[in-house]
């Protein structure tokens, strides 16, 4: 089910907003080479505690998931995208890390992702990591009152073609609200003007995510979790939380 929110829940919201970008603003800046993932993890959740927040990964389980998550931030690497599920690895010169982190407070959630490059970064790495951020920035300009679903799915494909890559849609964008997940969901490619209208009052996550050459992915068999390129070409992720409202698009993960 579609839901809207009141300009007051919007409001609301802003703190959970707030907290995501400012942690992945920090854990960003604080990842280096010879940080293990495990660490990243358990920094997020001191923060999370600290905050009084809650964690929207911890004891989630999903049907595309094995079991609970059980850790309270995605952390893929190089070959990962999506769903990166924290373990014992020690980041290396040039590893390109991709941060997902939702949360929950007074109820309400936000969800954001950063990609970037620890160490010596590859051009090609950058190169992702931009075409990303430029798909990221094109939906979000996109995301107006008035227009379609389709036309945020439209402005990301628009960015990743002109830029030679292909796109999976097997996951992407989604409502935000209560929870992490809801309606609608927000394909990563699609035809302008189709779909359902963009309402004020609409809260998503936008979240372009590519790989370098191919759309295929693959489930990492040791954890059942984290989706890898079938190809061992790297990949990256971009996200922000908006609101649709009369007046534009509010990036309520704005770091």
């Amino acid at each position: 089910m579609i839901e809207l929110r009141t300009p007051a829940e919007i409001e609301a919201m802003r703190p959970a907003g707030r907290f995501v970008a400012e942690t992945l603003q920090t854990l960003s800046e604080e990842t280096k080479v010879g940080m293990n993932l495990l660490e990243i993890d358990r920094r997020a959740h001191a923060m999370i505690r600290a905050a009084g927040a809650e964690s929207c990964y911890l004891d989630y389980a999903p049907s595309f998931g094995s079991g609970p998550f059980g850790h309270v931030i995605c952390t893929s690497v190089n070959d990962a995208v999506l769903h990166g599920r924290p373990y014992d690895y020690t980041l290396r010169d040039g590893d390109l890390v991709t941060l997902d982190f939702a949360v929950s407070i007074n109820g309400w959630v936000a969800d954001s992702a950063v990609s970037f490059v620890v160490g010596t970064p590859r051009d090609e790495d950058l190169a992702l990591i931009d075409t990303t951020e430029r798909a990221l920035e094109a939906a979000i300009t996109a995301a107006q009152t008035g227009s379609k679903v389709g036309d945020i799915s439209a402005a990301i494909a628009a960015v990743a073609r002109g830029d030679g890559l292909s796109i999976n849609t097997d996951f992407g964008g989604h409502g935000v609200g209560r929870t992490m997940h809801g309606d609608p969901h927000i394909p990563n490619d699609g035809r302008a003007g189709r779909g359902f209208p963009l309402k004020p009052g609409l809260v998503v996550a936008i979240e372009p995510w590519f790989l370098q050459t191919t759309d295929k992915l693959v489930t990492d068999e040791r954890d059942g979790w984290t989706l890898r390129s079938a190809d061992g070409s790297r990949g990256a992720h971009s996200e922000h939380t908006i609101a649709i409202t009369e007046d534009g698009p509010i990036v309520l993960t704005a770091r």
